[in-house]
């Protein structure tokens, strides 16, 4: 009996003590909002002393708070913290929302691919550049490969990406930079191609591009860095954009090789439109283009289109659900080499191909915060590629699963953020180009990221990744030389782990000193092991035996903002070295090409760029600038070494005497500025890019006239683009751009001459 009076005592004394501390408190409630857009603020902070809250999908946060007098803090990443005081009466709600208002400086801007959660650009522990659609949209680039050419230290040749010299020219099998929409990695299933015409560039919010191994956030084929396009969603209020475009191509320098007459000139025409809207609970983003392209290369001409739509449904405050889906089409016709330096604009006829293809994706997306307020996020995307091409042995289908859930925490006590996930992908593949028979291939993975922020100073962030891969090959055989080879039936299987580690420290205000260190990994494409085919008379043959290519890469860098008056930017300086083992390349091995591995290499260099905008003196100004320099060269280089070796082989395929890696710019300068007047704009785009010094030695010898074009350009090549818009007013924009102004020659890839001096006109209105 008294046992039970002392548990009844016990429970009217817990109750009666809650009771009286409920009574003494009382709730906060609202909204956290863009001060402009009045956009709801997803995640944002608010704090009172030590108890704090993050704001839902729409913007909604509920705090509970002891009566009295607080002082409320807001922060969101990219927004000026916003300080408050407020009286808590007991028992009480008193509803409040919140605005916040942007930040006007560079550093603040909202960057999510180095830790997969929004980290302003300042504090990132990687080399990272950004792409904003204004840009884009100033300068006409119709797809974004074109557009990346702007940023430092990025160079694309024949569509594949290379950042600070990590990669080199591979023909369209294979790539160390993998390109993401919306966080979901889009390479072809076959040969790991970025098709950067998939990228609807009317709708993009942002580009984001890191520099160095990325692999153990992204995995293979994220070896040499990641370029992520991040689609804009539907604002508070609607938004229509569209642009029509066109761009005539004049005469060369030299008339003796414009093969069109004065009436049929070359020319490009096109137009895009986008719509983004808000129903209640749904958002809506729509996006069309279309280009229809004669170009100033002979038989050479590109007709596609192309049309998109991303839906998310917000169906309460913790979860939402998306569908996303692109449709491509076109065809298309090319050339591979030049016929000579006196038809520099007509293709040898043995490498002329015509092409027709439909590609298309299509994104299923799931997000929830649990009560705790961890994020879940569910991404999916399937992938087809069909590709039908005149020449023989050359077309190819594709198609490509993908799966990834994605797990965070947020520990606001300790300033820790866990981030993890899970990844499955798979392809079939089925192509004359393979032998006419059906690949499949698995993908397996598993990753931690860690991101925790010391003394309110330091940052630090650790990731880890394991990788699984499964390539199963039904074997085939293909004459080469009127002799049968057989490529024997296999199924190989291959895991790796991969690390990273990144530091970020805050010096000063406006000064972070950074240093990374991450490996990298990348497994083979089929293409690389599997292909059969010729290029411009080149047999290009199987490599069934070929290796997977490792490597890492570090960085220290200093990243400073500073302010001229009204002109905020910063100054970016970085020292990197990057290591590669049994790097894959296509080399000549005597009966054609083939992808084998060099052995070891190692590539170092710096880069400093700049990026401002704002106000100078009483003149809107914005800027992007930067120089990269690179020396990229083989461990092992020797022409004198025995034949056979690694050493040799580098050598003999090497056009250059000289240890340099193939296909790089040792040297590159990016400048581009733009001024406003009244209603008119001013801009300039500039670009400088040294010889390349090394190609492959056969390419001198074979292809007409390219040995005499490299030796005429030693010291490489400038070109100039400027431009002048009228923006008539908020809804309407013409813009004249003179590309090529002063008509030099010159090529990105060898033996393809780039475009002679031409105009575009471009139209631009939003209501």
């Amino acid at each position: 009996m008294l046992q039970h009076k002392k548990i009844l005592l016990s429970a009217i004394i817990f109750m009666s003590f809650t009771f009286l501390t409920y009574g003494q408190q009382g709730t906060l409630k609202g909204k956290i909002l863009d001060s402009s857009t009045k956009e709801p603020l997803v995640s944002a902070t608010i704090n009172a002393g030590d108890l704090g809250e993050l704001s839902d999908i729409d913007g909604h946060f509920t705090l509970q708070l002891p009566k009295g007098e607080h002082l409320i803090l807001v922060r969101y990443l990219g927004y000026e913290e916003l300080s408050v005081k407020i009286n808590i009466e007991a028992g009480k709600t008193l509803t409040k929302d919140f605005l916040l208002t942007e930040e006007a400086t560079l550093l603040d801007i909202a960057t999510v691919s180095s830790s997969r959660f929004e980290k302003p650009l300042g504090e990132v522990t990687v080399s990272l550049d950004i792409l904003q659609p204004d840009l884009i949209e100033n300068t006409s680039k119709l797809a974004l490969d074109d557009a990346l050419q702007k940023v430092p230290g990025v160079i694309i040749i024949d569509g594949q990406a290379n950042i600070r010299g990590g990669s080199g020219y591979s023909q369209g099998a294979g790539s160390r930079v993998l390109l993401l929409m919306d966080d979901i990695p889009i390479l072809t299933a076959d040969a790991g191609f970025p098709n950067w015409g998939d990228v609807p560039i009317e709708v993009i919010e942002q580009v984001e591009v890191v520099k160095g191994a990325a692999s153990a956030l992204y995995g293979s084929s994220a070896l040499n860095g990641i370029v992520n396009v991040r689609t804009a969603y539907a604002k508070s209020e609607p938004i229509t954009k569209g642009a029509i475009f066109s761009t005539v191509y004049l005469s060369p320098e030299r008339e003796e090789i414009k093969w069109w007459s004065n009436t049929e000139t070359p020319r490009s025409i096109g137009a895009s439109l986008s719509h983004r809207q808000k129903f209640n609970k749904v958002d809506l983003v729509l996006g069309a283009f279309y280009n229809n392209t004669e170009s100033y290369r002979k038989d050479s001409y590109t007709k596609k289109g192309r049309f998109n739509f991303n839906i998310r449904h917000r169906i309460s405050d913790r979860l939402s659900y998306g569908l996303a889906a692109n449709f491509n089409a076109g065809n298309a016709g090319s050339y591979f080499y030049w016929s000579g330096l006196d038809n520099a604009y007509v293709g040898d006829s043995t490498t002329l191909s015509e092409r027709k293809r439909v590609r298309y994706n299509i994104d299923p997306s799931l997000l929830y915060f649990d009560k705790s307020g961890n994020r879940h996020r569910v991404l999916g995307r399937f992938y087809s590629v069909n590709n039908e091409n005149n020449r023989e042995r050359q077309s190819n289908t594709s198609q490509l699963y993908y799966s990834e859930y994605q797990f965070q925490k947020q520990f606001e006590a300790s300033e820790l953020v866990m981030s993890l996930g899970a990844v499955a992908s798979g392809s079939n593949v089925a192509a004359e180009l393979y032998g006419d028979t059906t690949f499949t291939s698995k993908n397996f993975a598993a990753y931690l990221q860690l991101d925790k922020k010391l003394f309110d100073k330091l940052n630090v962030s650790f990731g880890a990744r394991y990788e699984s891969n499964v390539l199963d090959n039904p074997g085939f055989s293909y004459i080469l030389n009127n002799i049968e080879k057989i490529v024997e039936p296999s199924s190989d299987r291959e895991s790796r782990p991969v690390f990273r580690l990144g530091l970020n420290y805050q010096a000063a205000k406006v000064t972070y000193i950074r240093a990374s260190w991450g490996q990298g990994y990348r497994y083979p494409t089929i293409a690389e092991r599997y292909i059969f085919t010729d290029a411009g008379g080149f047999n290009i043959q199987p490599s069934p035996l070929l290796g997977s290519e490792t490597g890492w890469s570090s960085e220290i860098g200093l990243k400073q903002g500073y302010k001229i008056g009204g002109f905020n930017g910063f100054l970016d300086l970085a020292a990197f070295y990057m290591k590669y083992a049994d790097m894959i390349e296509f080399n000549w091995t005597g009966a054609g090409f083939q992808s084998i591995n060099i052995g070891n290499t190692e590539i170092s260099g710096i880069e400093i760029s700049t990026a401002g905008q704002g106000v100078l003196g009483s003149i809107p100004f914005r800027l992007l600038t930067g120089y990269t320099y690179v020396n990229p060269l083989f461990s092992e280089f020797d022409i004198d070494a025995e034949n056979g070796s690694t050493a040799y082989t580098n050598a003999i395929n090497s056009s250059s005497p000289d240890n340099v890696l193939k296909y790089r710019y040792r040297h590159s300068f990016k400048f581009d500025g733009e001024i406003e007047l009244s209603r008119f704009r001013i801009g300039v785009e500039t670009a400088y890019l040294s010889n390349i010094e090394s190609v492959d030695a056969l390419f001198n010898i074979f292809i007409t006239d390219l040995k005499k074009f490299r030796d005429a350009n030693q010291d490489g090549f400038w070109y100039h683009n400027f431009r002048l818009a009228y923006e008539h007013n908020e809804h309407l924009k013409a813009t004249f751009i003179l590309g090529n102004a002063f008509n030099k020659e010159y090529v990105l890839r060898p033996a393809i001459l780039e475009a002679p001096r031409n105009v575009t006109l471009r139209v631009d209105f939003k209501f």
